[in-house]
């Protein structure tokens, strides 16, 4: 059974439909294996999942930190002829459980009721990683009939924010030079993400100087002065919305730590702070909104020391172009499966914007349609699954040709 030359939407969606109860069964087995990212262990989900590829003819491989720990699971699938190496890319590790006592059913139950598969985990994103699982093992079969590498990446580190995977498989020993592209399979049945804001987030120490709360001298307070640095950053004009990139930057106070008791004027207040960037205002330019700011701050606080910034995270906005190869592919592909769907630039940050510093393109979804992404309840449709495999096989294959 080849592949035909020019996709038949048809024949892909067969193969599809054809791979449902096992795709299925594949998540139900890895929702059912906890990993919570930072708080449960991965040997247990990285053994069931490995020890599917290998009886799927695929070659799974486990990826390590500097300090040993599993931050991935990736196999390759090379082709006969020379080409693009193109990485399907989803995350293993999950969200937290929250209060499990609300969930109507357990967030390990796997379970399938009324057309909906629920868990933790269900939709972000361990569908993705049983249907490019199985995408890999027909494309495996036929691989001689196509060009370039495809490449599994299932990241064991995302739900932390540590991103290991990705920037081990990217950028540690031994990375690849030949990516081409990236299709990142977040769930969302109604869109395709080709773009998104970037983030710029920093963690600002501000300090003042410290005395009995009760004393006859007043000393400028730490949390005082962070309240001014917030208001002054919160009035801050942003730049807006352009022609081709349809959201505004954004600034937003995520923590702030400071003081203890009640007894003494505290001389330390740490404010985290998320900066979504956008091409008008850019990572250099958060930094300098920050710099500006607290230096007007402190000198409106003469005798306390200055302001620490920390930049913690920064990745860059980004937005396909029209002609992109993988944007292009997609849409096509959706398009021959009856789906329209918009391509949509992203209002939060993905690790697309970290494969964009890069310079390599991606793209988000098209995945499954879901509820309850990170909140209680979380789950997926399960007659979504089909179309979003055969969309994928479709772009696959006129990529690899």
């Amino acid at each position: 059974m080849g592949h035909p030359r020019h996709p038949d939407p048809a024949r892909v969606l067969a193969w599809a439909t054809e791979d449902h109860d096992s795709v299925l069964r594949l998540t139900q087995t890895l929702v059912r294996i906890p990993s919570r990212g930072g708080i449960d262990p991965y040997a247990p989900v990285i053994e069931a999942l490995t020890g599917w590829m290998n009886t799927h003819g695929l070659t799974p491989a486990v990826l390590r930190d500097a300090t040993g720990a599993p931050v991935a699971v990736t196999a390759d699938v090379p082709c006969g002829r020379p080409g693009p190496r193109l990485v399907l890319d989803a995350c293993l590790d999950t969200a937290p459980f929250g209060d499990e006592a609300a969930w109507t059913h357990p967030p390990t139950s796997g379970l399938i009721e009324d057309g909906w598969l629920w868990g933790r985990g269900s939709s972000d994103s361990k569908a993705a990683v049983a249907v490019f699982c199985h995408l890999a093992a027909r494309l495996a079969t036929h691989a001689d009939q196509l060009r370039g590498t495809l490449t599994l990446l299932f990241d064991l580190d995302e739900h932390t924010g540590g991103f290991g995977g990705a920037t081990r498989y990217f950028e540690g020993q031994g990375a690849p030079r030949d990516v081409a592209g990236v299709m990142i399979g977040y769930p969302g049945a109604d869109a395709l993400v080709i773009g998104g804001r970037g983030v710029h987030r920093s963690r600002l120490r501000v300090h003042g100087v410290s005395s009995h709360s009760g004393g006859r001298r007043t000393t400028p307070g730490a949390i005082d002065k962070a309240a001014h640095l917030v208001r002054e950053l919160g009035a801050a004009e942003l730049p807006g919305p352009s022609a081709d990139f349809p959201l505004p930057g954004k600034l937003t106070f995520t923590a702030v730590t400071g003081g203890e008791g009640y007894s003494v004027t505290p001389d330390l207040c740490t404010l985290h702070i998320d900066i979504r960037t956008t091409p008008t205002f850019d990572g250099t330019a958060a930094a300098e909104l920050l710099a500006a700011t607290t230096a007007r701050v402190d000198r409106s606080w003469p005798g306390t020391p200055p302001t620490h910034v920390h930049t913690h995270t920064r990745w860059p906005a980004y937005a396909l172009p029209p002609d992109a190869p993988l944007r292009h592919a997609l849409l096509d592909a959706a398009r021959l499966h009856r789906r329209h769907l918009a391509p949509k630039i992203a209002g939060p940050s993905n690790i697309g914007n970290y494969l964009a510093g890069l310079g390599i393109p991606a793209t988000a979804g098209f995945g499954v349609d879901h509820l309850g992404l990170h909140a209680t309840d979380e789950r997926f449709r399960t007659d979504s699954v089909p179309t979003v495999q055969a969309v994928h096989h479709t772009a696959l294959l006129t990529l690899l040709r």
